[in-house]
Protein backbone atom coordinates (compact mmCIF):
# COMPACT_ATOMS: atom_id res chain seq x y z
CA UNK A 1 0.00 0.00 0.00
CA UNK A 2 3.07 2.30 0.79
CA UNK A 3 4.68 1.78 -2.51
CA UNK A 4 2.38 4.34 -4.13
CA UNK A 5 3.92 6.77 -1.61
CA UNK A 6 7.97 6.71 -2.17
CA UNK A 7 9.50 9.02 0.48
CA UNK A 8 10.55 12.21 0.20
CA UNK A 9 14.57 13.20 0.19
CA UNK A 10 16.39 14.62 2.87
CA UNK A 11 18.40 17.77 3.08
CA UNK A 12 21.12 19.17 5.48
CA UNK A 13 19.95 21.95 6.99
CA UNK A 14 21.88 25.00 6.30
CA UNK A 15 24.10 26.93 9.13
CA UNK A 16 22.60 29.97 10.31
CA UNK A 17 19.16 29.30 8.59
CA UNK A 18 15.92 31.65 9.82
CA UNK A 19 12.10 30.45 10.59
CA UNK A 20 8.83 31.13 9.54
CA UNK A 21 6.78 33.89 12.25
CA UNK A 22 3.55 34.83 11.23
CA UNK A 23 3.11 37.98 10.15
CA UNK A 24 -0.36 40.18 9.95
CA UNK A 25 -0.78 41.37 6.49
CA UNK A 26 -0.76 45.17 7.86
CA UNK A 27 -2.47 47.46 5.60
CA UNK A 28 -0.24 49.70 3.58
CA UNK A 29 -2.53 52.98 3.45
CA UNK A 30 -5.28 53.80 6.32
CA UNK A 31 -7.00 57.16 6.74
CA UNK A 32 -8.30 58.70 9.34
CA UNK A 33 -12.48 57.45 8.84
CA UNK A 34 -11.03 53.50 8.60
CA UNK A 35 -11.80 51.43 11.16
CA UNK A 36 -9.41 51.73 13.89
CA UNK A 37 -8.52 47.67 13.76
CA UNK A 38 -6.89 48.11 10.38
CA UNK A 39 -4.24 49.73 12.39
CA UNK A 40 -4.21 47.63 15.12
CA UNK A 41 -1.55 44.80 15.60
CA UNK A 42 -4.11 41.90 16.21
CA UNK A 43 -2.53 39.62 18.28
CA UNK A 44 -4.74 36.77 16.87
CA UNK A 45 -2.96 36.81 13.92
CA UNK A 46 0.65 38.32 14.46
CA UNK A 47 2.76 36.70 17.92
CA UNK A 48 3.23 38.79 20.32
CA UNK A 49 7.17 39.79 21.11
CA UNK A 50 7.69 38.97 24.48
CA UNK A 51 10.55 39.10 27.23
CA UNK A 52 10.92 37.73 30.69
CA UNK A 53 10.65 40.03 33.85
CA UNK A 54 14.21 38.49 34.86
CA UNK A 55 16.23 39.05 31.50
CA UNK A 56 18.91 42.27 31.30
CA UNK A 57 17.76 45.06 29.86
CA UNK A 58 19.90 44.84 27.02
CA UNK A 59 18.39 41.44 25.88
CA UNK A 60 14.87 43.74 26.02
CA UNK A 61 16.65 46.12 24.13
CA UNK A 62 18.17 43.65 21.22
CA UNK A 63 14.44 42.39 20.48
CA UNK A 64 13.50 45.34 19.73
CA UNK A 65 15.45 45.67 17.26
CA UNK A 66 15.51 42.42 16.08
CA UNK A 67 12.03 42.61 15.54
CA UNK A 68 11.92 46.11 14.63
CA UNK A 69 9.17 46.98 17.89
CA UNK A 70 9.64 49.46 20.16
CA UNK A 71 7.32 47.81 22.89
CA UNK A 72 8.03 44.17 24.09
CA UNK A 73 5.36 42.27 26.56
CA UNK A 74 6.69 41.07 29.69
CA UNK A 75 6.07 37.78 30.77
CA UNK A 76 6.66 35.09 33.80
CA UNK A 77 7.55 31.20 33.24
CA UNK A 78 3.57 30.97 32.61
CA UNK A 79 3.11 33.53 29.74
CA UNK A 80 1.31 35.37 31.56
CA UNK A 81 0.97 39.56 31.27
CA UNK A 82 3.60 40.85 33.85
CA UNK A 83 3.60 44.05 32.24
CA UNK A 84 5.34 46.36 29.14
CA UNK A 85 8.87 47.49 28.40
CA UNK A 86 9.24 50.24 25.77
CA UNK A 87 12.13 51.40 23.97
CA UNK A 88 12.41 54.62 25.82
CA UNK A 89 12.39 52.42 28.90
CA UNK A 90 15.66 50.55 27.63
CA UNK A 91 17.33 53.13 26.12
CA UNK A 92 16.43 56.30 28.67
CA UNK A 93 17.72 57.36 31.72
CA UNK A 94 15.99 54.47 33.74
CA UNK A 95 18.33 51.54 33.44
CA UNK A 96 21.53 54.03 34.48
CA UNK A 97 19.50 55.30 37.34
CA UNK A 98 18.85 51.39 38.66
CA UNK A 99 22.13 50.67 38.26
CA UNK A 100 22.98 53.38 40.75
CA UNK A 101 20.29 52.80 43.06
CA UNK A 102 21.19 49.39 43.02
CA UNK A 103 25.20 49.49 42.98
CA UNK A 104 25.39 47.31 39.62
CA UNK A 105 26.27 47.39 36.28
CA UNK A 106 24.36 48.90 33.87
CA UNK A 107 24.30 45.38 32.32
CA UNK A 108 23.44 43.88 35.16
CA UNK A 109 19.72 45.74 35.32
CA UNK A 110 16.62 43.68 34.71
CA UNK A 111 13.70 44.55 32.83
CA UNK A 112 11.52 43.93 35.71
CA UNK A 113 13.69 46.72 37.44
CA UNK A 114 12.10 49.65 34.78
CA UNK A 115 9.45 48.08 33.05
CA UNK A 116 5.77 49.39 33.17
CA UNK A 117 3.50 46.80 35.55
CA UNK A 118 0.06 45.82 34.62
CA UNK A 119 -1.15 48.16 37.88
CA UNK A 120 0.00 51.07 35.95
CA UNK A 121 -1.09 50.54 32.45
CA UNK A 122 -4.68 51.55 31.25
CA UNK A 123 -5.98 49.75 28.30
CA UNK A 124 -8.65 49.97 25.55
CA UNK A 125 -11.57 47.49 25.17
CA UNK A 126 -11.55 45.70 22.37
CA UNK A 127 -15.66 45.94 21.91
CA UNK A 128 -15.07 49.75 21.46
CA UNK A 129 -12.13 49.85 19.40
CA UNK A 130 -14.53 47.41 16.70
CA UNK A 131 -16.45 50.02 15.95
CA UNK A 132 -14.24 52.90 16.02
CA UNK A 133 -12.12 54.98 13.47
CA UNK A 134 -7.91 55.62 12.94
CA UNK A 135 -9.01 58.96 14.16
CA UNK A 136 -10.11 58.23 17.59
CA UNK A 137 -7.50 56.03 18.42
CA UNK A 138 -4.82 59.09 17.27
CA UNK A 139 -6.95 61.51 19.61
CA UNK A 140 -6.48 58.81 22.24
CA UNK A 141 -3.28 58.23 21.68
CA UNK A 142 -2.22 62.13 21.59
CA UNK A 143 -4.88 62.47 24.77
CA UNK A 144 -2.75 60.25 26.83
CA UNK A 145 0.76 61.17 25.67
CA UNK A 146 1.34 57.74 24.75
CA UNK A 147 3.08 56.37 22.15
CA UNK A 148 1.52 52.47 22.26
CA UNK A 149 -1.96 51.62 23.67
CA UNK A 150 -2.93 48.01 24.75
CA UNK A 151 -6.53 46.26 23.45
CA UNK A 152 -8.22 43.76 25.52
CA UNK A 153 -10.80 41.25 24.94
CA UNK A 154 -13.00 38.73 26.40
CA UNK A 155 -12.15 35.31 26.11
CA UNK A 156 -14.91 33.36 27.08
CA UNK A 157 -12.48 30.68 28.45
CA UNK A 158 -9.52 32.64 30.54
CA UNK A 159 -11.31 35.64 30.72
CA UNK A 160 -10.03 39.05 30.12
CA UNK A 161 -6.86 38.62 27.43
CA UNK A 162 -4.64 40.79 25.50
CA UNK A 163 -6.02 41.32 22.07
CA UNK A 164 -4.16 44.07 20.52
CA UNK A 165 -1.58 46.65 20.18
CA UNK A 166 -1.53 50.09 18.56
CA UNK A 167 1.26 52.05 18.43
CA UNK A 168 1.91 55.64 16.62
CA UNK A 169 4.78 54.94 14.36
CA UNK A 170 2.45 52.28 12.77
CA UNK A 171 -0.48 54.47 12.82
CA UNK A 172 1.33 57.32 11.17
CA UNK A 173 3.43 55.46 8.60
CA UNK A 174 -0.38 53.53 7.40
CA UNK A 175 -1.31 57.27 7.19
CA UNK A 176 1.68 58.12 4.64
CA UNK A 177 2.76 60.89 7.81
CA UNK A 178 6.86 60.60 7.77
CA UNK A 179 7.58 61.34 11.60
CA UNK A 180 10.45 60.71 14.07
CA UNK A 181 9.75 60.35 17.25
CA UNK A 182 10.90 63.11 19.14
CA UNK A 183 8.65 63.66 21.43
CA UNK A 184 4.62 63.18 21.40
CA UNK A 185 3.64 66.90 21.32
CA UNK A 186 5.76 67.64 18.84
CA UNK A 187 4.91 64.63 16.69
CA UNK A 188 1.11 65.48 16.92
CA UNK A 189 1.53 68.61 16.20
CA UNK A 190 3.23 67.76 13.23
CA UNK A 191 0.21 65.10 12.02
CA UNK A 192 -2.06 67.51 12.43
CA UNK A 193 -0.54 70.01 10.32
CA UNK A 194 0.30 67.50 7.69
CA UNK A 195 -3.24 66.43 7.71
CA UNK A 196 -4.47 69.44 7.10
CA UNK A 197 -2.39 70.16 4.17
CA UNK A 198 -2.37 66.45 2.91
Amino acid sequence: MLRNYPPLPFMALPHGTSYAQPTQPALEHVALDSPASDAMTDLTRVAAVIVLAGDPVDEAHRRMIQRGVRLLLVVDQDRKVMGVITADDVMGEGPVQMAVQQGIHRDEVLVRDVMSPCASLQVLNYEQVRTAKVGHIVTTLKHAGRQHVLVVDQNGKTGIRLRGIFSTTQIFRQLGINVQTIGMANTFAEIEAQLAHG
